[in-house]
């Protein structure tokens, strides 16, 4: 692992699990990156690129950290033979994002030689990935134009809605969400497309986000879904399942205290703010269906465009997260566990059992 302490955070020790970090950084162009590799036990880590202004180098050690973590097991519970790996850009995308730049971050995926693969996150989109694979090979989540998957939050949504689906049966008794109110915390990427899939499914929704012209947006298309202003208003609401679609530890103590949802199912990454939140969650009779297993749709796209991109194949697996959700409520049920117990589990076995037949990905 390259790069030990920084001011405040000790890379060792916070990534004690991780296999490598590799700090990037082109003063011309002002790229300042940071790649982490959790495990490639199950093959090459893919994960997106997040390009995003931290106040800090150490909060964006802790975010890349926890991210490339959450993508192993994501990736490992999607079935897919690929680790987990992730990297974050420091800085304003309005300001800091050019050719030059991308290109200069993707020579430096190059130097991984596969062991990382990159694709879009928040503050990248497929025209950038472009962009990094003129000087890399391993990039994935681009154009059609370019023969890729284009914009992985479509099938991001389409997942998310499969796991919903399969809350909806563990609570009421039937997969759907029609009758019930959705409150939906972020309509930007994943979450507008996640509004028409609950429309067309016959649930009220109800939608936040901090970037008004999105919530403008879905307002002009679907004139039957309400807007509320902040996200602490949207979880103090008469909602059914509250979906989380914007940044991470949105699931903390305050949000549990006036929270009336008896589902959580959101398309967001590493939603609970603490360990132990989730036996609190569990406590309320909440059932929280774990972020990385329904949000894995984006991952699963990108990845079918690996073998040459086939939008239909990729749904078809997409639609497993349903299964893959009812699996994990079964197992929580049978061990009397919570759910996010019950994923890393079912993701922790497979790392390990099909893990030990590859080791470290070369």
């Amino acid at each position: 692992m390259s790069g030990a302490a920084t001011s405040g955070v000790d890379v060792f020790e916070l990534g004690s699990e991780h296999e490598q970090v590799v700090f990037c950084n082109d003063s011309a162009t002002g790229l300042r990156a940071i790649v982490a590799l959790h495990s490639t036990a199950l093959g090459p880590g893919l994960g997106g690129t997040r390009f995003y202004p931290y106040a800090s180098t150490d909060d964006a050690i802790v975010d890349v950290l926890n991210l490339s973590r959450g993508m192993s097991y994501k990736n490992a519970l999607a079935g897919l033979d690929l680790g987990g790996g992730k990297a974050v850009i420091i800085g304003d995308p309005a300001v800091l994002k050019t050719e030059a730049l991308l290109r200069a971050y993707g020579r430096f995926v190059q130097s991984l030689n596969g062991r990382y693969y990159t694709a879009c996150d928040v503050g990248t989109f497929s025209v950038d990935m472009d962009h990094i694979a003129r000087e890399c090979d391993y990039v994935t989540g681009r154009t059609v134009a370019h023969g890729g998957a284009g914009d992985s939050s479509v099938l991001t949504a389409y997942g998310t809605f499969q796991g919903m689906r399969a809350a909806a049966e563990q609570v009421w008794g039937e997969p759907t969400l029609a009758g019930r109110t959705v409150g939906i915390a972020g309509v930007g990427k994943v979450g507008r497309h996640l509004v028409r899939h609950l429309i067309e499914d016959g649930a009220s929704v109800v939608v936040t986000d901090v970037h008004a012209p999105s919530v403008e947006a879905i307002r002009a298309e679907y004139p039957q879904v309400t807007a509320v202003a902040t996200t602490d208003e949207l979880v103090a609401s008469e909602i059914d399942v509250y979906a989380p679609c914007a940044m991470g530890g949105a699931i903390s103590d305050e949000v549990l205290d006036v929270l009336r949802a008896t589902i959580i199912c959101g398309a967001a990454n590493n939603q609970l703010a603490h360990p132990g939140i989730e036996k609190q969650v569990a406590e309320r009779g909440i059932l929280y269906a774990p972020d990385y297993c329904v949000n894995s749709g984006g991952v699963i796209q990108v990845a079918d465009e690996l073998e040459g991109f086939s939008f239909e194949r990729a749904q078809q697996r997409a639609s497993g997260i349903f299964e893959t959700t009812r699996q994990v409520f079964e197992l929580a049920q049978a061990d009397g566990i919570t759910s996010a117990e019950a994923a890393d589990r079912l993701a922790e076995r497979r790392m390990r059992e099909v893990g030990r037949l590859r080791g470290i990905h070369l």
